[in-house]
């Protein structure tokens, strides 16, 4: 939270005429995944706004825990490793390892993955619009069993 409150100082400071709101809009983003739970919860200035159900890691695979930052991003993604599968709206965040759409809709809720974190297609689409928000450097995915 810290963090948070230097990043909006200093939008303030060096933001040349930017008000308390546009330095608000500028702040972070956290995903937060609960593997035991098979949820994610996404808070924008330290208020939930959504929770939604996602697939990780199925058995024989892993999904990494810890605290990481958005690498790269793409509206539309094809693994190199899984056969082209589709992957909308991914938002890498370790290596190969991201957080995308599905159509795999039926599995959401239940370990399903190759490691990735699969999210119905719409809310893939609106955390990668708040992502782009923000941009990647104000955005946190937290990942915890």
């Amino acid at each position: 939270m810290r963090r948070w409150l230097v990043s909006v100082l200093l939008a303030l400071a060096i933001g040349g005429g930017s008000t308390v709101s546009d330095a608000l809009a500028r702040a972070a983003i956290v995903a937060r995944v609960d593997i035991s739970a098979q949820t994610m919860t996404v808070s924008r200035n330290g208020r939930v706004i959504d929770r939604w159900k996602v697939s990780t890691a199925g058995k024989g695979y892993r999904t990494p825990v810890g605290s990481y930052r958005p690498t790269r991003m793409h509206r539309m993604w094809y693994s190199r490793k899984y056969d082209d599968a589709p992957m909308p709206h991914s938002i890498f965040f370790h290596g190969g390892y991201a957080i995308h759409g599905t159509d795999s809709i039926k599995r959401l809720g239940r370990p399903a993955s190759h490691g990735c974190i699969r999210l119905h297609p719409s809310n893939a689409a609106a955390l990668y619009a708040m992502v782009r928000e923000v941009g990647p450097r104000n955005t946190s995915i937290v990942i915890t069993r």
